[in-house]
């Protein structure tokens, strides 16, 4: 969370605390710090406006309740850019310049039936200035790394992450100043908007890590403007029970040979693997014959997914011999280029090639189908949560039982900045 330290002038000192989800900031909430002539007892409310009206416009807020918001004259209406840490560059608009979609934070009087608040101050955020800002941040997650966490090194600052892809596996060492951002999912949430703020000794070896920032020229190194981590599950298992009144299913893990309660939600992405990509995916893993795809330079990509069909790869299938590199979105936004290509310096991105195949749904299983599943952790209630469920795999877990942790190593979908669906969202 950004604390944004708002000055208007002289003792008029507010604090705004911000948060920022999916690319856009929402205000959460305002605490009043000896603002003048201003009484502590002010109603504070923040949200989206959902229509508008000459006299002011109706609040949709974080709270999900709907305030009728009357604006007076001498109430005062500011607009702030996103991007602004401070008020100084505030300009003041009037009513009319309010729009459905905007976010607004009103300071006022409320009814006693806490239905209609009076505005004495409102701050906007205008929803193209918005729009604007998530499209800027979606393009710089794209242009981020993605893997899975090597080593910490709390005294330079350092993150060393690496991801396996079909051209072999890539290391880049992530860089973490004072003011980058640190965040990291909760437990049971599979949302970027639950993801918490976390210090750096938070994140661990075998986590999973998404950051966007700047890449060195020889994209070894990534100095990380905001980072988002988590410990996450790769489960490869068959299909035991499916209960679609439940959105859950039963799966047998291949690791353990015990039984894991898997629970779905809207959030969870849910795709089945064309036959004949698998079996070329499948070709990859036997022909790396290190429990990982490509073995010869250049990776699989050209040989086994193209060598099948005359040297044209399916569409959405990886191709041609990018050098090794991060993985792309995953869960925050995407790499930039083609989808299933390979950004500059990096490996082709199952993550893209993934959000390529057919979505698929718990009707489409039985018991017995083979699937690759990224989860959640869990908690003590017992199951996981889906983040991405992979059917039509069985000639991979035949190729090689580790190919899911080879596969979505740092190419995992959670709903992340510059994601929120499109082809780099969950879906």
């Amino acid at each position: 969370m950004r604390m944004l330290a708002c000055r208007l002038s002289g003792d008029r000192d507010i604090r705004l605390a911000l948060t920022l989800v999916c690319g856009s900031l929402l205000v959460l909430s305002v605490a009043t710090a000896g603002w003048s002539q201003t009484p502590s007892s002010l109603f504070k409310a923040a949200g989206t406006v959902a229509s508008t009206e000459p006299t002011g416009f109706t609040l949709q807020t974080d709270a999900g309740v709907r305030l009728a918001v009357v604006i007076p004259n001498n109430a005062l209406l500011l607009r702030v850019a996103p991007e602004e840490k401070t008020l100084k560059n505030a300009t003041k608009i009037s009513v009319a310049d309010i729009v459905v979609g905007d976010r607004v934070l009103v300071q006022g009087q409320i009814s006693s039936d806490q239905k209609t608040l009076v505005a004495v101050r409102a701050i906007d955020m205008s929803k193209a200035a918005i729009a604007q800002k998530h499209a800027a941040e979606t393009a710089q997650w794209q242009r981020g790394v993605g893997g899975l966490v090597n080593a910490v090194d709390p005294v330079a600052n350092t993150i060393t992450i690496s991801t396996s892809g079909f051209g072999g596996a890539k290391k880049t060492t992530v860089h973490v100043s004072k003011d980058t951002i640190l965040r990291r999912y909760a437990p049971d949430s599979v949302k970027y908007e639950e993801a918490k703020p976390a210090p750096l000794s938070q994140i661990q070896p075998g986590d999973q890590l998404k950051a966007r920032g700047t890449r060195s020229a020889d994209s070894n190194d990534f100095d990380a403007q905001e980072i988002v981590s988590g410990s996450f599950l790769n489960i490869a298992g068959t299909v035991s029970s499916i209960d679609t009144t439940q959105n859950t299913l039963t799966v047998t893990d291949l690791k353990t040979k015990k039984p894991l309660l898997v629970k779905l939600t809207t959030d969870s992405q849910q795709r089945k693997l064309d036959p004949q990509l698998a079996q070329r995916i499948a070709m990859a893993f036997k022909g790396g014959g290190s429990g990982r795809p490509g073995g010869t330079p250049g990776g699989a990509g050209t040989g086994a997914a193209a060598g099948a069909s005359g040297g044209q790869a399916p569409q959405g299938a990886p191709t041609g011999g990018a050098p090794g590199g991060p993985a792309g979105q995953g869960g925050f936004g995407g790499p930039p280029g083609g989808p299933g290509g390979a950004r500059a310096g990096g490996v082709p991105d199952f993550q893209r090639l993934l959000n390529r195949m057919p979505t698929a749904t718990l009707a489409d299983l039985k018991k017995g189908d083979a699937v690759m599943i990224v989860a959640s952790q869990g908690t003590d209630a017992g199951g996981v949560t889906a983040i991405t469920l992979l059917s039509g795999v069985e000639p991979i877990l035949t190729a090689s039982p580790s190919a899911s942790q080879a596969l979505f190593s740092g190419s995992w979908s959670l709903g992340a900045p510059g994601g929120g669906g499109g082809e780099e969202g969950t879906q």
